[in-house]
């Protein structure tokens, strides 16, 4: 047994509160692929019960569970989390850039569309508000793999590039390899015509 060395976990699953279980499921269904693996009500009425009203265990990989919702009835929004402190956003990986804009644009079909997007220099980042504001960054690594793009980011300060997906989508689709795009954000070609005000939204 290990008693003087520290351990690195990997990162298993977080809760999340809601007033509204469906709400967050289906959004977290349609967005990342989420299923539900468990989902049970429970009293919170009854004595030494707990204090929500369902949860829901759900997953988009092998694993049993990565986020669970807990259902408390009359939880509201913070209108002023960004002045809380608090989880300030979750952030889902995807292998390759195509998978990144292909999801952008079937999310965009579904009306869900990012309230920020933006090349981060080891990574391009779309960022998502569920049903409860709580921020989720869907995001690709620029530089291929996680080693290199951990030397990037310890050699410089990254340089972000706010961008429009719509532009990167038909720059891909014009032949644009993913390197290509990431050079083309960084120097700006894929900028919004309406400035991105982060004290808006973060």
């Amino acid at each position: 047994m290990n008693t003087d060395i520290i351990i690195h976990p990997k990162l298993h699953h977080f809760g999340l509160t809601t007033a509204n279980v469906d709400a967050m499921v289906e959004w977290y269904r349609n967005v990342l692929g989420m299923t539900i693996n468990h989902r049970s009500e429970a009293s919170s009425a009854a004595q030494n019960g707990p204090p929500f009203s369902a949860l829901a265990f759900v997953s988009n990989d092998e694993m049993d569970h990565r986020i669970v919702f807990f259902e408390m009835c009359g939880a509201v929004v913070d209108a002023e989390k960004r002045r809380h402190t608090g989880l300030q956003h979750i952030a889902f990986e995807y292998a390759t850039l195509d998978d990144l804009l292909g999801t952008y644009v079937r999310l965009k079909r579904l009306g869900i569309l990012p309230v920020w997007a933006a090349d981060h220099d080891v990574g391009t980042s779309f960022y998502y508000q569920d049903p409860d504001q709580n921020m989720v960054e869907i995001n690709v690594n620029n530089y291929g793999n996680a080693w290199t793009a951990t030397e990037r980011i310890r050699g410089s300060c990254p340089n972000v590039a706010h961008v429009d997906p719509n532009k990167m989508v038909a720059a891909r689709k014009a032949g644009a390899s993913p390197w290509d795009l990431h050079e083309r954000a960084v120097a700006g070609e894929f900028a919004p015509e309406k400035p991105f005000d982060p004290r808006t939204r973060f």
